[in-house]
């Protein structure tokens, strides 16, 4: 009898990638191999490969440029995405999601290094790195230890909770020309205030700093406030917090550029 054998037959999948049927023991059993990344998945049936359903967890499927890679974590457990899945997309999202990015100008410029397209990668730093603290919600965080940067790496990033990164949140938009923490009144007088966390009435308020007649003085005033509030901070969170994040916000210093 006839033994029916696809061996070299062609596709691409519904993500573009070009596919090849190295080995045919039936149409329950097949290999294909992605020439684009030297890969070949094994066992796989011939229905799934004729409707482009066979993946290869090398393709960049996540904004073009993000892919799962092969390894020890899933995207998914029970069904449902799990949270250091979330987290990398999110990343992802931020950077390479032009309709995100031209709605929130703060990422541009933004990019994530090579090493964390490979979700398995990322995935390592990220059970060695996150922690909770008790009702907080927790944030990665890009630029806080090295201030200004725009690339998400290991040696960049940090888990920091969100009364922190708040901290280092700049409204441009609402500011105008004017420096961070600095606003101009009536009477030619330039008014400084900041924004501080109440952890005992569990709120954020707005402290006046007083009234100056130059822009420099109200930024000052608003620069030795706010760089003496963060190591307050610091130091509230000094037991809950890694030791670089402890450091990075010791450091810390408010530029009129800012």
């Amino acid at each position: 009898m006839y033994k029916l054998n696809r061996t070299g037959e062609e596709k691409l999948n519904n993500f573009g990638s070009k596919m090849i049927i190295v080995k045919y023991n039936s149409c329950r059993d097949i290999d294909v191999y992605f020439p684009q990344y030297n890969y070949t998945t094994k066992h796989r049936k011939y229905e799934n490969f004729s409707k482009g359903e066979i993946r290869c967890p090398y393709e960049p499927t996540v904004y073009n440029i993000g892919y799962l890679g092969e390894g020890k974590y899933k995207s998914k457990i029970n069904g449902k995405f799990t949270r250091c899945y979330t987290t990398w997309r999110s990343m992802l999202n931020r950077c390479y999601n032009e309709r995100f990015k031209q709605k929130h100008t703060y990422c541009k410029d933004c990019e994530v290094c090579e090493e964390w397209h490979n979700f398995q990668n990322f995935a390592n730093w990220y059970y060695d790195n996150y922690y909770e603290i008790k009702n907080e919600c927790m944030h990665l965080d890009k630029d806080i230890l090295i201030k200004n940067n725009k690339i998400y790496s290991p040696k960049t990033c940090v888990f920091v909770p969100q009364r922190i990164n708040t901290l280092f949140t700049k409204c441009n938009k609402n500011r105008g020309k004017l420096p961070i923490g600095v606003k101009f009144e009536k009477y030619n007088k330039y008014s400084s205030s900041c924004s501080i966390y109440d952890f005992e009435e569990n709120k954020q308020i707005r402290v006046h700093l007083g009234y100056y007649d130059t822009l420099e003085q109200a930024f000052n005033m608003y620069k030795n406030f706010k760089e003496k509030y963060i190591k307050e901070v610091a130091d509230y969170y000094k037991e809950s917090i890694p030791q670089n994040l402890y450091n990075a916000m010791y450091s810390y210093t408010v530029d009129i550029n800012d």
